[in-house]
Order: structure tokens, then sequence, then C-alpha cells
């Protein structure tokens, strides 16, 4: 993988899961990294941790601006915040669906419209946003979350139509069922925790799930001067989920 060395990176929901491991695999590889969290506590050091609510504009702008001046600039975006959302179409109540979509698309658009100054700037504009296999795929008990997370697919082939002549890649990252602490929290509140585990294992080809350093590698890559050829693209990090259709086991 490419050297990052002096590059600026901003890393949103950067402070757990796959964030977190994404921010310390851009640090490992030679980059500044600023954290824009809701809860940035748990960010170690050398990450620079910035308080933001996505849901309001003003707050993501002051830390967008705050984290590009305290880098010195800003040649990296990575949208990764977002909130799940379990059950049907029957299951949500519009304030539900308000809240998700206006956290995991709209806290997009809001990162994006605060960085873009920056961007432009840059000679290495880079914007990665986590998406999901559930924008991809239709998984049950998910019509919230898919549908906030087909919208941030369909906003990043937009925007990368939009930013390419300004020299601004932009790319998504599709993991599947992720090692991650929302996960766990929902294992942990089923009925049979290791059954739904199992279950989870199985769906993904490779029979485990995908691990948050995984898709920290694929969104750094996609970061890199590595990439500099690739903008428009939504890279699947989902065990062979999406893709691939395998035979079942004669006798499972």
């Amino acid at each position: 993988m490419s050297d990052l060395s002096g590059l600026k990176a901003v890393v949103t929901g950067g402070a757990s899961g796959i964030g977190l491991a994404t921010s310390r695999t851009l640090t490992e590889h030679g980059a500044t990294v600023a954290v824009i969290d809701l809860d940035p506590s748990a960010a170690p050091e050398p990450l620079i941790a910035l308080k933001a609510d996505l849901a309001e504009d003003a707050s993501v702008r002051v830390a967008v601006d705050a984290a590009a001046e305290r880098l010195g600039g800003l040649d990296i975006l990575v949208n990764n915040a977002g909130i799940g959302a379990v059950g049907t179409v029957e299951d949500n109540p519009d304030e539900e669906w308000h809240r998700v979509l206006d956290v995991n698309v709209l806290g997009t658009v809001r990162t994006m419209r605060a960085a873009l100054p920056y961007l432009r700037r840059s000679s290495h504009a880079a914007v990665v946003n986590t998406c999901s296999i559930a924008a991809t795929a239709g998984l049950p008990q998910r019509a919230l979350y898919s549908a906030s997370k087909g919208a941030v697919l369909s906003l990043t082939l937009a925007m990368a139509a939009d930013h390419v002549r300004e020299g601004i890649r932009v790319n998504c990252v599709n993991p599947g069922t992720a090692d991650t602490p929302w996960v766990t929290r929902l294992l942990d509140a089923a009925d049979d925790p290791e059954a739904e585990r199992a279950a989870l294992d199985a769906r993904q080809p490779l029979g485990r799930l995908v691990t948050a350093d995984e898709v920290a590698a694929a969104v750094v890559y996609l970061a890199s001067p590595a990439a500099g050829s690739v903008t428009g693209t939504a890279l699947a990090v989902d065990g062979g989920m999406q893709g691939l259709r395998l035979r079942p086991v004669a006798g499972a």
C-alpha cells in the first residue's frame, strides 16, 4: 500500500469500530488523522479528537474547520459515521426514519460540504464513504438501514461525477456483517446469541464475520495514491456475500 506520509485525513465516527480501525491504519501508513465523533474520548493518541453531531450542520462545519486548521489542510475524508436500525417497514416510526436518514445520508452530505473547500486545495483529494452490503442485497429486518445505505451508494456515484474534474476522487466500501460493537450489541440482545452469531457467520461464504481491520485496509487503499485511477467505485468487503452463489454442502 502506498505511503501516506504528509497526507491529512478526517474520519467521522472514528472513535470505535470500523472508524477507529481505519484511523489507526491511516496513521500506521503515515497520515495525520483527526477523528470527528459524537463521543471522541475513546480515540487514542496520536489521533486528534474532535466532537461533532452529524445531525447538526453548524456542529459539522466547526469540527471540519478545526480539523483542517490543526492538520494544516485536508487530503482524505472518510465518511464513516452512521447508526443502525432493525425492522421491516412496519416496525420503524417516521421519527426513526428521519433520524437514521439524517445521520447516515445527510451526515455524509454535511461533512462533504464542509470539507470541499479544503479538498479542492489538495493535490491528492480522496473521499471514502462507508456504505454496506445492505445497499446491494436484500437483508431481512433491515428496511430502514438498507434504504439509508442505498442512498449512500447513489450519493457516492453522484459526488464522484460532480467532483472528478476538480481532482477529487470519491469511492465507497460495502462491508458485509462486520464484527463491530454495534453487531455485538445486536447479538447480545438476541434470544440465543450463539445461534445468531453462527447464522451471521454462515451467511457469508467465507464462513465468518468481516473484521474491522479488513474494512479499514480497503478504505485506506481507496484513499491512497495507489488508487489514483479509482473513482465512483463500490468495493465489497463482504466475504463473498454479494457476488457468490455457493451450492449447499451435502448433508448440511
